[in-house]
């Protein structure tokens, strides 16, 4: 007598067989995929970062140019501890590779990152990454610009983006959100260009050296070198952004070594 074919084995053993071939195909792709994976995700943090600086416009700079771009930038490794940027001894000493150092990685690590208190936490990140990596751009050799990563969170998500500053370390010489889940057409219009062109020239500080820049909305200016008109409709994604602001170029975050920075 013929086996059952719709019996609760023969389903079983079918459905097994398709679930381990299916994970075969899928860890072999993985595998053989994670190289261009890697290249595609340091291409687009190379993007990102000339973006900020100016040096890259989608549609007008080929990406080809990307890599030759990129390499005119010095990799500095700053200490968020101790506000300090590391020689290359102690760079080595610490274990990181510039080139492909993850903060965003390093930031959820206990290992790597220390919790925040709340009163210091005004960009609501939870942890902070020991170390970054911070990108100068130098023209005859003094600074031309210095890019900045930064993150925090805004209405639905943690906007991770990159600040450029002018070789002063005060002037906005740029702006970009690379990652973050703010709802379209709303707090999403931090990618914006027009938005993010409205960045270039304002001042991060004020005469006394504290953070100034402020995300208002254009009726209530009365500061217009150090303030950013609010996103329409977005009111919590753009106090995220302000407080982000404050955060990192403040004294937890990138403020005390700036002036460092600044001389390269």
């Amino acid at each position: 007598m013929a086996a059952n074919k719709d019996s609760m084995r023969n389903i079983m053993t079918v459905a097994l067989s398709v679930c381990f071939v299916c994970s075969v195909v899928v860890s072999v792709a993985a595998v053989a995929l994670k190289p261009q994976r890697l290249a595609n995700k340091e291409l687009d943090r190379n993007k990102n970062i000339l973006t900020a600086a100016g040096l890259f416009k989608d549609g007008e700079t080929p990406v080809s140019e990307v890599d030759t771009l990129f390499e005119r930038f010095d990799r500095v490794v700053v200490d968020l501890e101790t506000k300090k940027v590391l020689s290359a001894d102690e760079i080595e000493a610490a274990g990181i590779d510039p080139d492909t150092y993850d903060q965003k990685k390093a930031s959820k690590d206990p290992a790597l990152s220390k919790a925040l208190s709340d009163d210091v936490d005004v960009a609501s990140i939870s942890r902070q990454a020991k170390y970054s990596v911070v990108y100068l751009l130098k023209e005859e050799g003094e600074v031309d610009r210095i890019i900045i990563p930064i993150h925090g969170y805004g209405l639905w998500s943690i906007l991770y983006g990159y600040v450029a500053l002018e070789g002063d370390g005060q002037t906005v010489a740029g702006v970009t959100f690379y990652e973050h889940a703010e709802t379209a057409g709303l707090g999403g219009e931090v990618d914006n260009p027009v938005w993010k062109a409205s960045w270039i020239g304002k001042e991060i500080f004020n005469d006394q050296g504290a953070v100034a820049l402020k995300v208002i909305k254009p009726s209530a200016s009365r500061d217009p070198i150090h303030e950013i008109d609010a996103l329409s409709g977005a009111t919590l994604t753009s106090r995220g952004v302000e407080n982000m602001i404050a955060f990192w170029m403040g004294k937890n975050g990138f403020g005390p070594v700036i002036e460092e920075l600044k001389k390269g």
